[in-house]
């Protein structure tokens, strides 16, 4: 006993100790389910998981030949580039005029943090109620303007950008207020003698507080990223994909496929499998990026 604990006495070994649970959480909730995801990819497996076909990469196949999983793929794209340019730059500008630490401030930083404590659900619901084409309160209020019944949530080409705006909404906040916190840790010198050269608030943005923060940027970037290409809930609340699957994005897709009446584990899987290899391109390009600049 006395010559395990000396073992576990030096701080390099101890920190395993405190490390274990959240590693143990990690291998049952993500290590396992990614494992098995990739094994079920070369099966062809239904929901009960009561027989198992090897297929092998016949998957893959179909699913590159699947109109409905290229149009996932597009809707997806579409989606982040419409949401994470005006996350990841808007949250920036909102953040640079709520950095000083007053009461008006404060108040806008709990704000703007709201939505972001609220239940995905919660605020699909809240959304869908406010747009609804009869008894929504937009709708109603532009329609008492003159302006016509507009169905936000069920006319193609616009509902795509209705939804990224509600995904934009809930989670603009925790990207402002990691922001400020990067930017209250810009030293205060550097403005003071910007401001004695006659840098005005804007040259001290571009040329102070914006290279200050590049790695809190390429942060927001690469998670706001890798979030935007996973949209599931907000879509699956307010629209589940509609009108006509323009804004099923794909695990949306992958969802219905693996949980539907006609449901294919093995083929949901290797859509997913799909779409982490995506993923992890995007992220890897990112962070070599990232450290190229730096």
């Amino acid at each position: 006993m006395k010559a395990i604990m000396r073992y576990w006495n030096k701080p390099s070994r101890c920190a395993y100790v405190f490390l274990m649970p959240s590693i143990i959480l990690l291998i049952m909730f993500n290590v396992l389910p990614l494992a098995a995801a990739f094994g079920l990819s070369l099966f062809d497996v239904p929901i009960t998981m009561n027989s198992a076909k090897f297929v092998g990469l016949a998957n893959f196949t179909e699913a590159f030949h699947d109109d409905r999983f290229l149009n996932s793929l597009k809707v997806t794209a579409v989606f982040t580039l419409i949401e994470v340019p005006f996350q990841v730059i808007g949250a920036l500008v909102i953040a640079s005029f709520i950095t000083k630490n007053n009461f008006r401030n404060k108040l806008l930083r709990a704000i703007y943090f709201l939505p972001v404590i609220c239940s995905a659900t919660a605020v699909g619901i809240m959304w869908k109620m406010i747009l609804h084409s009869n008894i929504g309160f937009i709708t109603a209020t532009l329609q008492s303007m003159g302006l016509g019944k507009i169905n936000f949530l069920n006319t193609p080409g616009l509902t795509i950008f209705v939804v990224s705006f509600i995904s934009l909404w809930r989670s603009f906040g925790i990207s402002a207020i990691i922001y400020v916190t990067a930017i209250q840790q810009v030293s205060a010198s550097l403005y003071e003698a910007a401001e004695m050269d006659g840098a005005g608030k804007v040259k001290q943005f571009f040329h102070i507080t914006a290279p200050s923060i590049r790695p809190t940027f390429w942060y927001i970037l690469m998670t706001r990223f890798a979030g935007a290409l996973q949209i599931f809930d907000i879509i699956y609340i307010t629209t589940n994909g509609g009108p006509n699957y323009t804004t099923e994005s794909t695990v949306t897709y992958i969802y219905s496929r693996a949980f539907s009446s006609a449901s294919s584990m093995g083929y949901a899987s290797a859509m997913s499998v799909i779409l982490f290899v995506i993923i992890m391109v995007v992220t890897v390009f990112m962070y070599r990026r990232m450290n190229r600049e730096e």
